[in-house]
């Protein structure tokens, strides 16, 4: 093989070489982006100053909340409601269920799983705050917070709730309210308040 073919074989295995590695930098890239687009609404609590992470209630946290709501009826809301597993459970014990929650893909999700469990006129799902969303129109509150926020909503129910409300808290307790009524122990343990209380 002389100079001239050695010089045009060495060119055309390294375009070779380079579309291949451009078709593996494009592919990872691509997997890359859609990875980030799936994670960045279970990732982005954490840069919120108070971090609600979605962690989906257990059966045995179902049953307690439940347990809570035994006698009582009228309008439910689950905040960050995750999954839509209270609200879906509530809906089928004849409450009329919300669920608000931040992350747009489980709010879709909870939606679907309504409308295939028969439950869509019974519930509704809607991305919002918590924090902004006003509290006034429900009977039932059922909220699994964290530690941090627990003050902050505990104040939030003062101002918005009114007479004989029920707040169900799960995970956390209300740091200045007394219970009527402790359901359950451990991470399933759930808290009952009427509220507002003096």
């Amino acid at each position: 093989m002389d100079h001239f073919s050695a010089q045009k074989s060495d060119v055309s295995a390294s375009r070779k070489l380079s579309k291949t590695g451009l078709f593996f930098i494009a592919a990872t890239g691509g997997i890359a982006t859609a990875i980030s687009i799936v994670c960045i609404p279970f990732v982005s609590p954490a840069f919120r100053k108070i971090c609600l992470p979605y962690v989906p209630a257990t059966h045995q946290q179902i049953k307690n909340v439940l347990q809570a709501l035994n006698g009582r009826s009228g309008s439910l809301i689950d905040l960050g409601s995750g999954d839509g597993r209270i609200v879906l459970a509530a809906a089928k014990h004849g409450f009329k269920a919300h669920g608000i929650e931040l992350n747009t893909w489980l709010v879709w999700y909870s939606r679907f799983k309504a409308l295939i469990n028969g439950l869509s006129n019974d519930t509704a799902f809607f991305k919002q705050d918590l924090w902004k969303y006003n509290l006034r129109k429900y009977d039932n509150i059922v909220i699994f917070g964290v530690d941090q926020m627990m003050e902050d909503m505990e104040k939030k129910f003062n101002r918005e709730l009114c007479k004989d409300s029920l707040v169900i808290a799960c995970r956390f307790p209300l740091p200045n309210k007394h219970p009527v009524m402790t359901i359950g122990h451990g991470v399933d343990t759930v808290w009952v308040y009427k509220m507002p209380q003096s």
